[in-house]
């Protein structure tokens, strides 16, 4: 596996998912683990000491996840997920792989698909939860696809344009809606306010001037919805705000900040780089500034690569060759390079968290509005040419990573 740095390889224990936070030192991991732990931090403090790096440890955790809202709808559509040929629960297979987190969107009331909504979520979540993983919510507010293009208002707000009024819904869905998850047992450990909030939420769309008295004034009912809520959770979710590509990270938050938006403990980022100018060593610096600038933790949250060029299906492929970065071609084994890539780009940068975006979205006989068939087929995690097996990007979670020395500030 490529690297930029050569101090030391150690194979992080319990699957990389209990890491240290320090103001230089931010991937040693700490925790249980026995003598290997110890072992692992006999060896870490060894190196730190040679290089003359100081470290003090507090826990955290970096997050190997997917998105997993499609599964529910696929295997209703008759699909079936094998692991080395095996058929098995797609959620276990994702936990036996290395997954810690599942990320599963949320609309208000998609009366078009009968998936996403608020009893499919607790269904995803109950699976997750089954198998020991955490989740992330990804409240949409809208009753499709929100995203960085256009932030389409739910029908039930749509003729609302008071700004105090939209505000009080928005709080009292986010509120309502997590309640009721924790009341089944439910609750969410992470929690998105709106998926790539690039435009202006409940009626943005790209392009447009972004009235930030309005747009602060949502974020913030939905941030403190989300932290009234978790007051009766097992323990308190943490707030992420989410944004498509790292470069328009660069000029969304100062804006936000200017605006008064406040109250979140993480940043997501989709990272796909056939929509993103930067590279990903571009995509390390900015993490690395957002994490300096505003205290907080960062995640890439959405990212996939093209496995094949070849389709199952008569849907045409989202990510062909146009995905494409030199030296990772679209095969199993450069979609594998481009995941252990990204995630250490994400950990030499101080970030704590990949999560990839719907990598079971297989092809099945079921349709989409756009067509029949998966569109995104070629860059999950299951071979189509072998009876949806796993390929070996889905082992990018359980890699063994560098643990590295940077001059990182602390988050909250």
């Amino acid at each position: 596996m490529a690297s930029p740095l050569h101090h030391f390889a150690v194979p992080l224990p319990q699957r990389g998912r209990n890491w240290g936070r320090s103001a230089r030192d931010h991937s040693s991991p700490v925790g249980g683990g026995g003598p290997r732990v110890a072992w692992w931090r006999g060896l870490a403090a060894a190196a730190l000491l040679a290089i003359g790096t100081p470290t003090v440890a507090t826990a955290g955790t970096f997050y190997f996840g997917a998105d997993l809202s499609y599964v529910n709808e696929m295997q209703d559509c008759g699909a079936q997920y094998r692991d080395h040929g095996q058929v098995k629960d797609p959620f276990e297979i994702f936990k036996d792989h290395g997954a810690n987190l599942v990320r599963v969107r949320l609309w208000n009331d998609p009366d078009w698909t009968r998936y996403s909504n608020l009893a499919d979520v607790e269904k995803t979540i109950a699976r997750a939860k089954g198998q020991g993983m955490q989740v992330l919510l990804d409240f949409h507010y809208s009753d499709t696809w929100a995203d960085g293009d256009k932030q389409i208002a739910p029908k039930a707000w749509a003729s609302i344009t008071d700004t105090g009024e939209l505000s009080h819904k928005l709080y009292q869905f986010t509120f309502d809606t997590l309640a009721a998850l924790n009341a089944k047992g439910l609750a969410p450990d992470l929690v998105q306010v709106g998926n790539e909030t690039n435009p202006e939420l409940l009626g943005g769309v790209k392009g447009k001037p972004i009235d930030w008295t309005r747009n602060a004034a949502l974020l913030n009912a939905g941030i403190q919805a989300v932290h009234d809520a978790g007051k009766a959770f097992p323990s308190a979710p943490r707030v992420m705000l989410h944004i498509a590509q790292p470069e328009n990270a660069e000029w969304w938050f100062p804006q936000a900040a200017a605006a008064g938006v406040k109250g979140y403990d993480l940043i997501g980022l989709s990272y796909y780089p056939k929509w993103s100018s930067k590279t990903l060593a571009g995509l390390g610096h900015t993490i690395l500034m957002l994490r300096k600038t505003y205290g907080v933790d960062v995640m890439v949250v959405e990212t996939a690569y093209p496995w094949t060029l070849d389709n199952a299906d008569s849907a045409p492929n989202l990510l062909g060759a146009d995905a494409l970065l030199p030296g990772y071609p679209a095969t199993p084994e450069g979609q594998a390079k481009y995941l252990a890539d990204l995630t250490q780009t994400v950990i030499d940068h101080g970030g704590d968290g990949v999560v990839y975006w719907e990598p079971a979205w297989v092809s099945t006989g079921c349709s989409t509005p756009w067509a029949k068939g998966s569109g995104w087929d070629n860059a999950t995690f299951f071979d189509f040419r072998h009876g949806d097996d796993t390929l070996p990007g889905i082992d990018f979670m359980n890699r063994p990573y560098l643990p590295v020395s940077r001059l990182l500030p602390p988050a909250k």
